[in-house]
């Protein structure tokens, strides 16, 4: 299956390649966690803004980020280009986990993040905000905008909570479905329809 125009699989691919890259350093070195896990000591190892949400803890948690973008990514991208749903993916993958590093360890504990699940909320937020349903209604509704920023800020506490399981990065969680949602209401990904005929074929 041809990579090229499928953002989706493209994206895919570099999880998976990345989580085997994991595997095989870990068997020889023990440098796995400098190399994928963003932390506190970011501005040391900046890679790890990129490479953290790409890389996985586990297969479990693997296998759950990739069913969830299967889902939503292909979705997304139908109605962008290729670029845009890339850079997409990891400013709001990497804004999730610069959140909850941060955010998160003014709470507790200092964090230390990896994974894609910042991102495919990110996705779902897009979806959500930005589908033509939701914005017909808020349209007609004429909501203010203090009230539709209640009404996300409800949206993403109710999905971050389904969302999130015990000992997952929930501020992380809300950050990405929160741009997304934002990201969505103004179509910021959106391109016209007459450039995209060809999108609807894109995983």
């Amino acid at each position: 299956m041809r990579l090229r125009g499928r953002p989706t699989l493209q994206t895919l691919t570099v999880i998976f390649v990345v989580f085997l890259a994991q595997q095989v350093i870990s068997l020889f070195w023990t440098v796995e966690y400098l190399l994928f896990v963003l932390d506190a000591t970011v501005l040391a190892r900046p890679w790890a803004l990129v490479t953290s949400v790409y890389a996985h803890s586990g297969l479990p948690h693997l296998l759950a980020n990739l069913v969830a973008l299967v889902v939503v990514g292909p979705l997304v991208a139908r109605r962008t280009t290729a670029i845009r749903y890339h850079v997409f993916f990891l400013a709001t993958g990497s804004l999730s986990g610069l959140a909850e590093v941060f955010l998160g360890g003014l709470v507790g504990p200092p964090h230390a993040v990896w994974g894609a699940s910042g991102a495919v909320l990110a996705f779902l937020g897009y979806l959500l905000g930005g589908n033509v349903v939701s914005t017909r209604i808020l349209d007609r509704v004429q909501l203010s905008a203090r009230a539709q920023t209640v009404l996300f800020g409800l949206i993403v506490v109710v999905v971050t909570v389904v969302a999130s399981g015990p000992g997952s990065a929930v501020i992380g969680h809300a950050t990405g479905l929160a741009c997304g949602l934002a990201a969505g209401r103004v179509g910021a990904l959106d391109i016209p329809r007459r450039r995209s005929s060809n999108a609807s074929y894109r995983l």
